[in-house]
């Protein structure tokens, strides 16, 4: 029989309402994008990022859309103090997200090694501690989902963002031994490899490449949207849907994987 168009359209039930997910960045740009589609989901959210008007005002918007209300806590991913209050608000997230900004592209002839330590503080010492720090609770509970967001430099590096492409791989090398050991507990971890997007971040990066090249923001923004296969960037609800959906009990048997959302623009076959 055929389905009538007015028949409203089913939606996915990700089987994760009442579950604690704790999001780091969740209050803009992509995090904010995976905390909308978590608390959707009837997930009780945690936004952790560094500025709390900035939080509060993300939280309440999020709380207006969601079945569940969605808290905040100042907290920075890369000091030991930002994980310490983000544990103290959400002791035991079942879903955690880890999701830090990169480091501005340059040449790596100017970067100290104290350029280096920020950078792996930033992008792998944060995230493995906060893992080192929620896995084994989830292991007792038998589910768990820690989700990554990287970056795709870490499958197609770019000469500029050095110290992106080296403390993000560092970050997806641990992840892919630690998983094999945690899925058959329920526990699975894995990484988003987004693309160019169409966030802050994304304009703060092309920002910092015209001040070094000399050339006008919008031209290199156009060439950079020109670039991508898919003739646009991504937006932060593409991320956010791909975030839930591996954070869902229907990904159980996904780990260890770095999966790319780019718009086509890796160029390999694997």
């Amino acid at each position: 029989m055929a389905t009538s168009t007015h028949q409203k359209a089913h939606t996915m039930d990700l089987g994760i309402a009442g579950r604690t997910a704790l999001v780091f960045g969740g209050s803009k740009g992509m995090g904010r994008a995976c905390a909308q589609h978590l608390a959707r989901a009837g997930v009780s959210v945690w936004i952790a990022a560094r500025t709390p008007a900035t939080l509060a005002q993300t939280a309440a918007e999020l709380s207006a859309d969601s079945p569940v209300p969605v808290h905040w806590v100042a907290a920075d991913l890369t000091t030991a103090d930002g994980r310490d209050a983000a544990l103290a608000a959400c002791p035991s997230p079942d879903i955690l997200v880890n999701n830090a900004d990169g480091r501005p592209p340059g040449d790596f002839r100017d970067w100290s090694p104290q350029d280096w330590h920020a950078a792996l503080d930033a992008m792998m010492v944060g995230p493995i501690e906060m893992i080192r720090r929620t896995v084994d609770p989830m292991i007792a509970r038998g589910f768990g989902r820690i989700v990554n967001i990287v970056a795709r430099s870490v499958k197609s590096p770019q000469a500029e963002l050095g110290l992106s492409n080296g403390a993000r791989s560092g970050l997806v090398g641990f992840v892919s031994g630690l998983s094999r050991q945690t899925v058959r507990h329920g526990v699975t971890l894995n990484n988003l490899l987004p693309g160019a997007f169409d966030t802050d971040a994304q304009r703060l990066h092309v920002a910092h490449m015209a001040t070094q090249s000399g050339r006008a923001f919008d031209a290199l923004w156009q060439e950079r949207v020109a670039a991508t296969p898919a003739g646009r960037f991504g937006h932060p609800d593409e991320i956010g849907a791909l975030c839930a959906f591996i954070a869902s009990r229907h990904a159980g048997y996904i780990t260890g994987q770095s999966l790319l959302i780019d718009g086509g623009s890796y160029p390999g076959t694997f």
